[in-house]
């Protein structure tokens, strides 16, 4: 894993960035602690800051130019499949100076042309330029595991793998405003947008080509759920080829020269992934998180049944609610792009103490995306299907509506998702999906920042999200909405966000686009019912978990918000982050909505409000550091 930076200067002035380009490096040294390298070539640099896992001679160090000094590549990630993509190439005359998958990769381009892509198996986001053409050629990984950001103006076209690193290399910083909408509403930015206006992410699935001052972005890959093309298949065929290509991904994702091992967390993800690595390294290293404070939400015990079937080595991180807060702004000062899901600072933590035994660690990051895990999930097959759950949820509403709203609490956290699971039922598919996806109504949101908004522009993005509705009510197009929105924004860019910040690479296995590609093409009902989530996942490791697993509630990670607020952090969210003067001077707020969030905060009913106000703080702290 590493960071990469580069830039393409059209016009010889634009070449004055080539001098910020060993600074933009250094900030991305935490994605690559081990090396850091700047080429020039011409009008374009490439930079490189290298974290070694996979032949780690010097011979392997990027930007790395192949024997005819032509091609040079930079590479953030790691094709799984190289020694095989190696030996076809072995085979028609072509010759290796290093054992690394980023010459495999080279050579590939080399040989294939775009077509290299379809032949991948990994996560990636790299760039080849060809100095004969005098071209650029950059790709993005299938599911988005890998960033790339980019800023094309009428002069340059620069990218990196951070905005901190486009920061350095001074592109413009003006706040997108519909963005910062949709940040309010989702906690993160979805692609291709970021909070500045002339900065896009690369989407997943796609490449980009640069020549003679001309960019095109394209697409060669997109998950083909909706087709249902494999309703001939039985539950148990589809149960057994789950088992053969999650044995497979785990073992491709098990290639490295440096220590490996998993994050285990007690769930069902987490303990298939956990299982099928025990078959190929015995006594593997295991992580896991508990919390000492917060029995309601620790699961450390799931975690040690799993490690002690499989003979992991088991390590387990009890966390006071003041270890949390210890690390706070050691992660808030690491994000560069305003990103609000607070179960990123225990992922932090697990990843900075997992770095301290291993180099790469798996984990089951995509499973609920890919196989249906979420509440709403469920909620959306009983909304569909009919159910008498929801009936009764209907006729308790008064009860619900009146009792106070809470995460921190079971009674409390079941009023706020029944409320929410009520109002969503009586929506059209795409506003109930809208609804349940999102922690702030648009309206909300248009009051929040002071009526700025283009609204037009925030409703055309909305549309372009909700897209995969066909006019139907069907969990496939929640699924695949999910998959393009929900994984890219929030749970893949937690993971690198989190990971990458303490030098760590995390591989996870049910992002495979085979396994991507089978399971999107199953029966939905092999997926989710009124009754269970991930039905085919679970059913096709039932044999070989431990059956406690299958007898206890989804959990999260939860991060103790609203004690902070009212305490440790309350000082400083009233004197620093929502100050009215500061506000007022910032003219982003409508300063009395904060007030009113900040109020419902401190009242016996919190409901959302604390997400909202740590959306705010978080922005509020990147704006600090990053807007100007």
């Amino acid at each position: 894993m590493c960071g990469i930076v580069g830039a393409f200067a059209f016009t010889d002035d634009a070449k004055s960035c080539f001098d910020l380009m060993p600074n933009a490096v250094a900030l991305l040294s935490k994605r690559g602690p081990d090396c850091s390298n700047v080429k020039m070539l011409g009008n374009v640099c490439l930079g490189h800051s290298r974290l070694s896992v996979i032949d780690l001679s010097e011979q392997a160090s990027q930007p790395l130019t192949d024997r005819t000094n032509r091609y040079t590549i930079v590479l953030n990630g790691e094709i799984f499949n190289y020694r095989q993509l190696r030996t076809e190439l072995e085979q028609g005359g072509v010759e290796f100076r290093t054992q690394s998958d980023t010459e495999v990769l080279l050579q590939l381009y080399i040989n294939k042309g775009v077509s290299c892509l379809d032949k991948l198996v990994g996560f990636f986001a790299f760039a080849i330029f060809d100095k004969q053409k005098n071209s650029l050629f950059i790709a993005r990984d299938r599911m988005g595991q890998k960033p790339l950001l980019y800023c094309h103006t009428r002069n340059s076209l620069v990218f990196a793998s951070e905005m901190k690193a486009l920061t350095a290399l001074g592109i413009p910083r003006e706040i997108d405003k519909a963005s910062l909408s949709l940040y309010f509403q989702l906690n993160y930015i979805p692609a291709p947008y970021t909070i500045f206006q002339d900065v896009k992410k690369l989407q997943p699935g796609y490449y980009m080509t640069v020549e003679n001052g001309i960019v095109h972005v394209e697409q060669y890959y997109k998950i083909p759920a909706g087709q249902n093309f494999l309703h001939n298949i039985t539950y148990e065929q589809a149960q057994t080829k789950i088992r053969e290509l999650i044995a497979q991904s785990v073992a491709d994702r098990m290639v490295a020269d440096v220590p490996l091992g998993a994050f285990l967390s007690g769930g069902i993800d987490s303990s298939v992934i956990v299982a099928e690595a025990s078959k190929l390294k015995s006594g593997i290293d295991t992580f896991s998180i508990g919390y000492a404070d917060e029995p309601m939400f620790d699961e450390t015990r799931y975690a040690e049944l799993v490690a002690k079937r499989f003979g992991t080595n088991h390590h387990v991180y009890k966390l006071t609610n003041a270890d949390l807060y210890s690390e706070l702004y050691n992660l808030l000062n690491y994000i560069d792009e305003p990103y609000a899901d607070s179960s990123a600072l225990p992922s932090y933590i697990l990843s900075k103490n997992a770095r301290q035994h291993v180099t790469v660690a798996l984990s089951g990051d995509g499973a609920d995306e890919l196989f249906g895990g979420y509440n709403k999930h469920q909620a959306a097959a009983r909304v569909i299907n009919g159910d008498w759950r929801l009936s009764a949820l209907k006729l308790t509403a008064p009860i619900w509506q009146v009792l106070p709203q809470s995460r921190n609490g079971k009674l409390s956290n079941f009023a706020r998702q029944a409320c929410k699971m009520i109002e969503g039922a009586k929506l059209s598919a795409p506003e109930r999906y809208w609804r349940w996806a999102t922690l702030m109504s648009n309206e909300k949101a248009y009051d929040l920042l002071n009526r700025k908004l283009q609204l037009q522009e925030v409703s055309r993005r909305t549309k372009q999200i909700l897209s995969k509705f066909r006019g139907g009510d069907d969990i496939e197009d929640i699924l695949l909405t999910d998959m393009n929105l929900v994984l890219e924004g929030d749970m893949l860019h937690k993971v690198d966000l989190a990971s990458m910040a303490n030098s760590l690479e995390v591989r996870s296995p049910f992002m495979d686009h085979r396994l991507v590609n089978y399971v999107s093409s199953l029966p939905v009902n092999y997926l989710v019912t009124n009754n269970m989530r991930k039905q085919v996942l679970q059913d096709a490791y039932k044999n070989e978990l431990p059956i406690e697993l299958y007898r206890r509630k989804k959990q999260g990670f939860e991060v103790p918000l609203l004690n902070w607020m009212r305490g440790d952090l309350r000082s400083t969210i009233e004197n620093e982050f929502i100050n009215e003067e500061f506000l007022r001077e910032q003219g982003i707020f409508n300063v009395s909505e904060i007030k009113l969030i900040w109020e419902q905060l401190l009242s016996k009913s919190p409901a959302d409000a604390v997400a909202h106000m740590w959306a705010i703080i978080v922005f509020q702290h990147w704006w600090k550091k990053f807007s100007v």
